[in-house]
């Protein structure tokens, strides 16, 4: 309910205002309060006001702070799977290098074994058929000068030329002696023979033919060595 109430200004005057009492209760007091009370409360306010948004800002950074820490959580964890998936590469590729370098060597030494077996094979066999050349070379050299050009000496000629051919195309070749130094490697000396002509240690005469395959001897020559 409104009420009529008489108030005395600061110039003396009446001053006359119609209100609840409430509010003019409230008015009375403010027109009463001091200008330190008002600073007071001002302060209050914005003292009030900076700690609600201190707050706010403290909740947003807690906010933040937690985002930041799940992130970094998932970055770690993607480090990890990726070095785990690394690492699994690595040792796969490693695997797989150790497998393909067994391989190869396997292959090498497969390779080998089957080419010393085949070696082992032609040298044995060649072993057996060298004496069928000495046996022409020996039936050639007993043919006499007069009979050489008789057909029997012809024949026997050109069996032996074939027969050189197809070692020579097997990769078998006669071993050089006769004039050549004495080498240990290819020769076995059985005799001696002091000749003026020739050096210290030459070959002086073949007396059985020696042959190699592919560069290893198979049956050293037989050779009679000067001085």
């Amino acid at each position: 309910m409104s009420e009529k109430h008489v108030k005395k200004t600061a110039d003396g005057t009446e001053e006359i205002t119609v209100g609840t009492p409430e509010e003019t209760a409230a008015e009375d007091l403010k027109e009463t309060e001091s200008p330190d009370d008002t600073a007071a409360k001002n302060k209050a306010a914005e003292d009030n006001k900076k700690g609600a948004d201190s707050a706010k800002e403290d909740e947003k950074s807690g906010k933040s702070e937690k985002a930041d820490a799940a992130i970094k959580d998932l970055v770690e964890r993607a480090k990890l799977e990726a070095k785990k998936k690394d690492d699994q590469i690595a040792d796969l590729t490693d695997r797989y290098k150790r497998t393909l370098a067994e391989y190869e060597n396997f292959r090498k030494r497969t390779e080998k074994e089957k080419s010393d077996i085949y070696a082992y094979a032609v040298k044995d066999v060649l072993t057996k058929i060298l004496p069928v050349a000495d046996s022409f070379e020996r039936g050639l050299a007993a043919v006499p000068d007069d009979e050489k050009d008789g057909a029997v000496a012809k024949g026997m000629e050109k069996i032996y030329k074939q027969f050189q051919k197809t070692l020579s195309d097997i990769g078998v070749k006669p071993i050089e002696a006769e004039g050549k130094p004495f080498d240990p490697n290819y020769h076995n000396a059985v005799m001696h023979v002091e000749d003026d002509s020739l050096g210290e240690n030459v070959v002086a005469k073949d007396l059985q033919k020696g042959y190699t395959y592919k560069d290893t001897v198979i049956r050293h020559s037989m050779v009679q060595v000067a001085n």
